[in-house]
């Protein structure tokens, strides 16, 4: 069903900083905008600097009701350092400030800034789809009293792998018990049960 063109929903589309989960957000933002959602993606600055890189400087330009924004550098609670690696960034202190709603405050900025009606360029926004764990997102949509949804961007194998954590817990697998767990050997032991998954 196609919106009225009196009326656009806002969407905005927020993955966790990691490669396979922006390419799967920006697959489903694609295919909300071929609804007649507008759209505003959003990355981190080292990932936006990463993707237009990879595309071309002017690759994101020209894209009618379909925009990129980014977190800038610093707000993500990473040190500056942080921002010179051309590979990655620590995924762990990453991590740690998605936990810890680092990227809140800078999340809910950048919200009202969209939503800034000053600037006619966009619909105010009308609703948060994020990544699942992007869980301070929740948090801004209450705050905004906007809607929000979830959207789970790891594969299916994945998924059928995390509804096992209480069966490796079961099993004395999870969690590790020392270093000698990190060890090839162990780290290659074959995992047969899981219905589904051939080993």
């Amino acid at each position: 069903m196609a919106i009225s063109l009196h009326y656009k929903v806002h969407a905005v589309c927020i993955p966790s900083p990691f490669q396979s989960h922006i390419k799967a957000m920006l697959q489903s933002a694609k295919l909300l905008h071929h609804k007649g959602f507008h759209i505003t993606c959003v990355n981190t600055e080292f990932n936006h600097r990463c993707f237009l890189k990879s595309r071309g400087h002017h690759s994101l330009d020209g894209l009618p009701n379909f925009r990129f924004e980014a977190i800038p550098d610093g707000r993500d609670g990473l040190p500056a350092s942080s921002y010179e690696s051309s590979t990655t960034q620590d995924m762990y202190s990453l991590c740690e400030n998605i936990i810890n709603d680092v990227l809140l405050q800078p999340f809910l900025d950048l919200l009202a800034k969209l939503s800034d009606s000053s600037n006619n360029v966009n619909p105010a926004v009308s609703c948060i789809i994020s990544d699942d764990f992007m869980a301070f997102t929740i948090t801004a949509a209450q705050r905004l009293g906007l809607p929000s949804a979830l959207f789970f961007t790891i594969s299916a194998c994945s998924f059928k792998g995390l509804k096992q954590f209480q069966t490796l817990k079961e099993k004395g697998l999870f969690p590790l018990k020392d270093e000698s767990c990190l060890k090839k050997e162990y780290l290659d032991s074959v995992m047969d049960w899981i219905p589904g998954m051939a080993a």
